[in-house]
């Protein structure tokens, strides 16, 4: 046990030394190489697709880059990672909880915009979309102003896939797509993260990524399109989230594209937060400056990962780095 304990505090100095080489190169074929961007959010699934029979994400990402210990927010509740993944930034900076986003009221005149706003600054044409099971997302957290199609169907993720469908089958062809699913976390919460139901709900919920990505590469959006998925949190044994244990602090980050990486595992500091930087670079659209959101290495083919500039939120850094420690001995719970 003090050995395997030895060898994960290694692994987490190498995780703090190491800096990728060089900035992400913009020459290399990947900013501005598509045309669409498609985010599937799954709530609560953390890093449990690998422990699914998950035929249609296998297929999906068998030729893209997958991550199954990216991290969290250092706060493993929905509202502060769906935050950080919309907004490239910080939960201690956004500041979103699931209570103030429950209001329902975010403007384009936030400090920190979603990827949603740099979007329509960039494209003032373009048509952008959300999806979701739940509606703070939707109205709470992406902005209320920007002319953003947003739905939050009847009939739970059943209904959010169907809905997700017909939008396509209209012949809807958005810059920027956000989706998200509700239903694993449901059942993480009552029956926790090793109960076989809580897997068979990340097995139900493949089936709907199949359908929506078979639906999306029918229409011709694949050939220009970044298709990801990721998830906000996982669960404990007992049920719930919020703590530090890696099956709360690790989830997926996957992609797939024309320029993504084959085999790609991401880097050691890649988070679910990196989400709007990568779509924002695959879209073209140059980050702000207050983002600490960036560009993993071993994403894209050519494209080395970017530093994270911590001095931007130290406050998150110094935070995250002792959670992380924390998280260290958690590894066999």
């Amino acid at each position: 046990m003090k050995k395997t304990i030895s060898v994960l505090l290694c692994v987490l100095l190498a995780a703090l030394c190491a800096v990728p080489a060089l900035a992400a190169n913009e020459t290399a074929g990947s900013f501005g190489a598509y045309k669409h961007v498609f985010i599937i959010g799954v709530d609560g699934a953390g890093r449990f697709f690998e422990e699914a029979d998950t035929p249609n994400f296998d297929r999906i990402f068998a030729e893209g880059a997958v991550d199954h210990t990216a991290r969290a927010e250092t706060i493993t509740v929905s509202a502060q990672n769906w935050g950080s993944i919309l907004t490239g930034v910080s939960y201690l900076q956004h500041g979103m909880t699931n209570d103030s986003t429950g209001a329902n009221e975010r403007a384009s005149d936030t400090k920190y915009p979603t990827i949603f706003s740099y979007v329509r600054k960039a494209m003032p044409d373009a048509e952008l979309c959300a999806i979701v099971n739940w509606d703070n997302i939707a109205y709470g957290i992406i902005e209320n102003d920007i002319n953003v199609t947003k739905q939050y169907p009847d009939n739970g993720d059943e209904g959010v896939t169907d809905a997700v469908c017909e939008y396509f089958n209209a012949g809807n062809e958005p810059a920027l797509f956000f989706l998200q699913f509700d239903s694993v976390d449901g059942v993480g919460h009552s029956k926790g993260s090793k109960d076989p139901e809580f897997i068979s709900q990340i097995e139900t919920i493949d089936g709907y990524i199949g359908r929506i990505y078979d639906t999306i590469a029918e229409k011709g959006l694949m050939e220009d399109g970044l298709f990801i998925v990721t998830a906000d949190h996982g669960h404990t044994v007992s049920g719930g989230h919020g703590g530090l244990t890696m099956r709360e602090t690790n989830v997926v980050v996957a992609a797939a594209g024309k320029t993504v990486k084959a085999g790609g595992k991401l880097d050691l500091d890649a988070r679910n937060r990196d989400i709007a930087a990568i779509a924002l670079y695959a879209l073209g659209i140059e980050k702000p400056d207050h983002m600490t959101a960036r560009i993993p290495g071993d994403l894209f083919e050519g494209v080395n990962g970017e530093m994270r500039n911590n001095i931007k939120d130290m406050g998150d850094w110094i935070l995250s780095r002792l959670a992380w420690i924390i998280t260290l001995f958690t590894a066999f719970i």
